[in-house]
């Protein structure tokens, strides 16, 4: 037993190194990404539950139309038994004190003024509601994984730009303080390259744990353990697009699950309110009961009694007045319509704003990204200059210090430009209805 411990110990220790290493180096490309957190989100699953409720109801009002079956079982005890006067005979007996009836009834609608037609058409609809709203969950949540992936991207740059900056400043603190040593500049250009330094470090922490928040939100969006080490690939190239404005927005206006949502609703309203007007009309109803009956529990007949029969009825039933009911709930269900009317053109409004915003922050982004990679050869080539300068001792150490902040910061325009073109893309195809 104990050799065959050790032996499964040691297999553990074998298989499971490889396999964590091979969980921490799976790269997600931005595709893989958005098809995972299709399978994993919880929002989607609930919307897919919500589809599956909706054409159960649909059933349900499909089964309206069709001929309902009950039964009914009952006893009857008399307090005495009935009896009618007869001349010359007296009394006589008509039924028994002990009376038990089964009946079987089946109802089937004939006519209903259209309710049963309008409520399984508002059930149809329903479903076609449910997959709106699932294609908008897909919609928001494709944006939300893009947007955590290019957060990665994002953050992986700045921890890089903010450590070659500890890197340079490191490199500078070393040569001013040979420089202090022998002389040959005051302390306080050396404690000014200090403090640079120490301010370097606290943003490298910072850049850091922003890193590791950026992979727990893109976890958490992908619904899985928010530790878990993840890395993305890299997007560095981009393409100029020009977009028209205007074919962005018939696109928008064509596409958009919301609009087609307030499609559904009005569709819906209309529907309403001709249930709404059923209650103006009469309703016609087929039942027939197959009865049987006895004085005793086995219902099977009697002296009195048959021991079955059968009965059809068709009955008409019309409430035409109740003080304007209907009239009102007609007319609430119409202002209701039309309240969805003007909720759809602002809706309309509210997407023309949100394509000219996604396209002018992706214009504008493809304008910045060629502008701040020339500043960074720029910054490069000022720090070198400077710090040549420096160990001549020509200049002095502010120089190089600011041509380092320069650097850096042209570093983070740049990569800020590169993946803000990405996000734009990603929220421009978001406001066009696609991902």
């Amino acid at each position: 037993m104990k050799y065959m411990i050790l032996l499964g110990s040691l297999l553990t220790l074998s298989f499971c190194p490889s396999y964590v290493v091979a969980q921490e180096h799976q790269v997600y490309t931005l595709g893989e990404s958005i098809s995972e957190a299709f399978s994993n989100n919880w929002s989607l699953k609930a919307k897919k539950e919500k589809i599956a409720q909706a054409a159960d109801s649909k059933r349900q009002a499909r089964a309206e139309f069709l001929p309902k079956l009950s039964m009914s079982y009952g006893y009857t005890r008399l307090d005495e038994a009935t009896t009618v006067y007869i001349p010359n005979l007296g009394d006589l007996p008509i039924s028994s004190q002990n009376n038990y009836q089964w009946k079987g009834t089946v109802t089937q609608p004939l006519f209903t003024g259209f309710a049963l037609v309008s409520s399984y058409e508002l059930a149809k609809l329903g479903i076609d509601q449910s997959e709106m709203g699932l294609e908008l969950e897909k919609l928001d949540l494709a944006l939300r994984v893009k947007e955590a992936y290019f957060g990665i991207l994002k953050a992986e740059k700045a921890v890089e730009v903010a450590g070659k900056a500890v890197e340079s400043l490191e490199s500078h603190v070393k040569v001013a303080r040979s420089f202090y040593k022998v002389g040959m500049i005051p302390i306080n250009d050396l404690l000014k390259a200090e403090v640079e330094l120490a301010d370097a470090h606290y943003n490298l922490v910072k850049a850091r744990n922003s890193d590791r928040l950026a992979r727990s939100a893109f976890n958490t969006v992908l619904s899985k353990p928010i530790d878990r080490a993840v890395k993305v690939k890299d997007i560095v190239s981009y393409e100029a697009e020009k977009v028209n404005f205007q074919k962005s927005l018939d696109m928008a206006f064509k596409e958009r699950p919301e609009i087609r949502l307030i499609d559904i609703h009005l569709l819906q309203a209309g529907q309403q309110v001709r249930l709404a007007r059923s209650k103006v009309y009469p309703e016609v109803t087929l039942n027939y009961n197959y009865i049987k009956e006895g004085d005793d529990p086995g219902v099977s007949g009697s002296l009195f009694l048959k021991a079955n029969r059968w009965e059809a009825t068709a009955a008409c039933s019309w409430t035409f007045w109740e003080w304007g009911k209907t009239y009102y709930s007609v007319r609430e269900k119409q202002a209701f319509r039309r309240e969805l009317k003007r909720t759809r053109q602002a809706l309309k409004d509210r997407i023309r704003l949100e394509v000219k915003e996604a396209v002018l922050a992706l214009e504008e982004a493809e304008k910045n990204i060629p502008t701040t990679r020339k500043a960074i050869e720029q910054a490069e080539e000022n720090l070198r200059v400077s710090e040549e300068r420096y160990k001549a001792q020509v200049t002095t150490s502010t120089e190089v210090l600011d041509a380092q902040t320069l650097l850096t910061r042209a570093s983070r325009n740049y990569y800020d430009a590169l993946y803000d073109h990405s996000l734009a893309k990603a929220r421009l195809q978001r406001s066009l209805g696609t991902y």
